[in-house]
């Protein structure tokens, strides 16, 4: 029985939406890590040049001889763009420089060096994108595994299979798949890999504890980033090669190709979004995508500002793709329960939109202009300890450095309120109640506020209010009816209060209570 009440409240908490969402100040940096010189052989194998392909996961149990310093396990990663080969290396203590000085770090070690785990499952690929994540065992597996993606960059339309898994040993892979996203372009699922909470998934996504996703530059996937769940492990140990997998999107804007399609709030063509994870500290949680954001103009031609093919006869400098006026590393934050919301089929796909951003380039080693593409590239997270790992590429002549965030513990179980005032939910009274039930809040200021009835499945039964209210002491009485003017049942139930700023759409306090109905 103690079980039961233990992990009930975590279910709701999923199921409901109602975990705290993890804020841009609750990440304190703790500073970046070299990652190790490479052997030289064979050719282009090694950190140098790991741009557009890198990938990162962490591994809770490498490393176990390493030092007890706070930063266990180890990290594997993808390498070098034109080969793509995954090493595994140790995690040693991040330090800040105050010169951004790669001197000053310390350099993590190798445990596996680089091998290549794609064997023949793919051909060759221009420019690939690549996802890699660990899982402990899943369905009837026996050991864990690497779940790896891969994907070139010019693949327009293209639903080839891209997805597989294969053992931590990498001299010895096993590699197998590959698989299809269910019926989803490349564009929108070959890239990022991140793990989803076993809580969350069991209640909204079941069985299916990993994500993937891509952000395809133009617009010809999703006008930001992708999220589609999957779990391999449901259609075979392993599925057969070239099984469609079943998939649940859970974030998914439009595309070009549609008319007036949904994107991203301030959506540029040129923007990067290279990496993910989704972040879960006590009762707080975000998914965290990163990238590099485009201000201002946007437009594809040149750097100089050089249109193509509009300026056909001004032959412009540098690279030719997409840009912006100035790019920005950047940490968007999406709202875990607007993502619930989607899988129960409360919310659209093209719905849910970033409540938070943070600007890291006072953090980077590497940014030496403004239209400096690739600030930052793939991510991990140690979700038990709430650090996140961000690769920096090119920081370190040709190699990438790690960068790394921690969850405070301070500000992951504090709640933020004003020192005068706060958002305040009571507790209804009279609790148990029959006939009538009054429930009282406190808003500090004017706002948007809806207050929700729910039974302890998770389903909301009724709203009490929907709309914008003053500052002040308000009161709300509840008959014990459902939306259809049914009374309900006998039984706990529960009440929530979100908060949401009328001119940003964003949510800025939630909380939930009990109550009990007596008949």
């Amino acid at each position: 029985m103690k079980q039961k009440l233990f992990i009930l409240p975590i279910i709701l908490i999923y199921s409901l939406g109602i975990a705290q969402q993890l804020q841009p100040d609750d990440l304190e940096y703790l500073g970046a890590f070299r990652l190790t010189d490479s052997a030289g052989t064979p050719d282009n194998v090694g950190w140098e040049w790991s741009n557009w392909s890198s990938g990162l996961t962490y591994y809770p149990y490498g490393d176990p001889e390493g030092p007890e310093d706070g930063f266990p396990g180890s990290l594997f990663g993808v390498g070098h763009d034109h080969t793509q080969y995954i090493s595994e290396i140790s995690i040693p203590v991040p330090v800040i420089s105050p010169e951004k000085d790669v001197n000053d770090l310390n350099t993590a070690q190798t445990l596996q060096e680089f091998q290549d785990i794609k064997g023949n499952l793919f051909n060759p690929m221009e420019l690939p994108r690549v996802g890699l994540e660990y899982l402990p065992p899943q369905g009837s597996q026996e050991t864990p595994k690497l779940y790896f993606a891969w994907a070139p960059h010019l693949d327009e339309g293209a639903v080839n299979p891209s997805h597989g898994w294969c053992e931590l040993d990498l001299a010895n892979p096993q590699s197998t798949g590959t698989w299809r996203i269910g019926d989803y372009w490349n564009y929108v699922t070959g890239d990022y890999i991140f793990s989803i909470p076993p809580a969350w998934a069991d209640v909204n996504t079941p069985n299916m504890y990993v994500a993937t996703g891509r952000f395809r530059d133009g617009g010809q996937g999703s006008m930001g980033p992708s999220i589609i769940a999957y779990g391999p492990w449901i259609q075979g140990n392993p599925p057969e090669s070239g099984t469609t997998l079943t998939a649940t999107p859970l974030l998914l804007y439009g595309n070009v190709y549609q008319e007036n399609p949904q994107t991203l709030n301030n959506y540029h063509h040129s923007d990067q979004w290279s990496g993910g994870v989704w972040l879960t500290v006590q009762d707080k949680s975000a998914v965290i995508f990163v990238g590099t954001k485009g201000e201002g103009d946007c437009w594809y031609g040149y750097a100089d500002g050089t249109q193509w093919p509009n300026d056909q006869n001004k032959e412009g400098s540098g690279e030719r793709g997409w840009w912006s006026g100035s790019f920005a590393g950047q940490f968007l934050f999406y709202d875990t329960g607007e993502l619930a919301a989607v899988a129960q089929g409360n919310m659209e796909v093209w719905e849910p939109q970033p409540y938070a951003t943070l600007d890291i380039d006072e953090c980077l080693y590497h940014i030496d202009s403004e239209q400096q593409w690739y600030h930052i590239g793939a991510a991990a997270c140690d979700r038990q300890r709430g650090l996140l790992y961000v690769m920096e590429p090119l920081a370190d002549s040709y190699k990438s450095i790690i960068h790394v965030w921690r969850v405070t513990p301070s500000s992951a179980v504090q709640e933020k309120k004003s020192p005068d005032h706060q958002y305040r939910l009571e507790q209804n009274y009279p609790n148990p109640f029959n006939l009538k039930t009054t429930i009282v809040f406190s808003l500090p200021e004017r706002t948007e506020v809806t207050l929700e009835i729910f039974d302890m499945s998770g389903r909301c039964i009724n709203t009490l209010i929907s709309e914008v209210k003053v500052s002040g002491m308000h009161r709300v009485f509840w008959n014990g009816n459902d939306l259809r003017g049914r009374t309900v049942a006998s039984g706990m139930y529960l009440y929530r209060l979100l908060i949401k700023n009328p001119a940003s759409g964003k949510i800025t306090f939630t909380n939930i209570r009990k109550m009990i109905i007596t008949k």
